[in-house]
C-alpha cells in the first residue's frame, strides 16, 4: 500500500462517474476521450483498465485538465482501476494491503479535503468455482477493509463495479439467474450486509423503483434487447447519504460492455 501526498481545494458540489471501460485503450478507440469532455466529471474512477502506465496516454488526460492515479494489475491485459481528478487530491492510496487483491490492482482511494473517492472492482466468479471462492473470499476481507476506512475517513465514496445485483429489481431475470455469480443469495447477503453496516446505495437511494442497469453480457444481443444487470454502485457512507443530490445511469455511453454510473455530493 503506497501512500502520497498532495493539497487540494474543495468544490462546492462533486460530480463522481465511474466507469468499467473493459480496456482502457478499447474504450478510448471509441471516442470514450469525448466523451468525458462532454460529461466534465470532477471525479472519475475506472475498473478494469487492462493496461500499464507505460501503455496509457497519460498526456491526453493532462490536456483534459485530469490529474491520473493508476493501479494495474501485475498480469498484463488484466483488470486495474484507475481515478482522474480535476482538483489535485490531498492523498493517494494504492492498494488495499492484502497482496492477492493488489497483484490484481482492484483497489485505489483519493482524498478530497473531507471527501474520500474509492475505485475498485471486486472480483467476478463466472469463469468458474476456483474464481467464485476467490470472489467470496474478497467480500469476507472487503467489508472489514471499507469499515475501517470509513472510521479513518467518514465521508466516503466507493465507486465501481461490485460484481452483485443486490436485490430482484437489478437484474433482468431475477428467477433465471438464482444460480448465476452475481446474484447468488450469498452475494446479495453479503451487499445487504454491506450497506447496513453504513452504507447507502446512491442510485437506489434515488430511484427506489426504477429498473436500469449498468452492464449487459455481450451473448444474444443482450444490451440491445436491455437484458443487463446492475452491478456497478456509488456507494455513500452514511455520514454523506443527505450530501446525494444526483444519481444516474448513462445507459447511452458505449465504450465497453459496462455503461457509466454518476453521483452528485454537496
Amino acid at each position: 500500500m503506497t501512500i502520497l501526498n498532495f493539497s487540494f481545494n474543495l468544490r462546492r458540489i462533486m460530480k463522481i462517474i465511474s466507469y468499467n471501460v473493459n480496456g482502457i485503450r478499447s474504450a478510448l478507440g471509441k471516442n470514450l476521450a469525448g466523451w468525458i469532455q462532454h460529461e466534465k466529471p470532477d471525479v472519475l474512477c475506472l475498473q478494469e483498465i487492462k493496461a500499464q502506465v507505460d501503455q496509457i496516454d497519460a498526456y491526453l488526460f493532462e490536456t483534459m485538465g485530469y490529474h491520473a492515479y493508476w493501479n494495474p494489475a501485475v498480469k498484463k491485459g488484466y483488470s486495474g482501476t484507475a481515478i482522474l481528478s480535476k482538483t489535485k487530491p490531498d492523498n493517494i492510496v494504492v492498494g488495499c494491503g492484502n497482496k492477492a487483491y493488489d497483484d490484481e490492482g482492484r483497489v485505489i482511494r483519493a482524498d478530497f479535503g473531507d471527501i474520500s473517492v474509492m475505485s475498485v472492482y471486486l472480483p467476478s466468479g463466472s469463469s468458474g468455482d476456483e474464481r467464485q471462492a476467490f470472489k467470496m473470499q474478497f467480500l469476507d476481507f472487503f467489508l472489514p477493509f471499507a469499515e475501517g476506512v470509513a472510521k479513518e475517513r467518514p465521508n466516503l465514496v466507493i465507486c465501481g463495479d461490485i460484481n452483485i445485483c443486490h436485490q430482484a429489481i437489478d437484474i433482468h431475470d431475477p428467477k433465471g439467474n438464482t444460480k448465476s455469480s452475481g446474484f447468488l443469495p450469498e452475494e446479495r447477503e453479503w451487499m445487504g450486509k454491506f450497506l447496513e453496516s453504513g452504507f447507502t446505495d446512491s442510485w437506489r437511494h434515488l430511484n427506489p423503483e426504477s429498473k436500469k442497469y449498468s452492464w449487459w453480457s455481450f451473448r444474444a444481443n443482450s444490451r440491445a434487447n436491455n437484458k443487463g444487470w446492475r452491478i456497478d454502485y456509488h456507494l455513500v457512507s452514511n455520514a454523506l447519504k443527505d450530501r446525494i443530490m444526483e444519481a444516474e445511469i448513462y445507459n447511452d455511453a458505449m465504450h465497453s460492455d459496462h455503461c457509466p454510473i454518476m453521483v452528485e455530493i454537496q
